[in-house]
């Protein structure tokens, strides 16, 4: 069944989010990931949005998306994601 990954951040450091972008889709590739959306101040529907950027990923399964996202090739690039951005990533099962 596939399993999305949605993340929602807000970019603190231009160039350390850019370096990690650089990496990003090379690895998600590698690990059977698709990018599905990533838009920077999307419209908000309803309610209050504290973020700046959205990324929808979806992986062929939960099992795929452990393997992508605890995978040394993600760790390494993770570490300007973190330095670059704060929000919160969740995965989701789909129907």
């Amino acid at each position: 069944m596939t399993q999305y990954v949605i993340a929602q951040i807000v970019i603190t450091d231009r160039e350390a989010y850019g370096r990690y972008q650089a990496g990003f889709m090379p690895i998600l590739v590698q690990y059977g990931g698709r990018l599905l959306a990533a838009e920077e101040a999307p419209r908000v529907v309803e309610g209050d949005w504290a973020f700046q950027k959205v990324i929808l990923l979806a992986f062929e399964d939960d099992e795929a998306v452990r393997k992508w996202s605890e995978s040394a090739e993600y760790k390494r690039i993770s570490e300007d994601r973190t330095l670059g951005t704060h929000g919160v990533g969740i995965s989701v099962r789909g129907l």
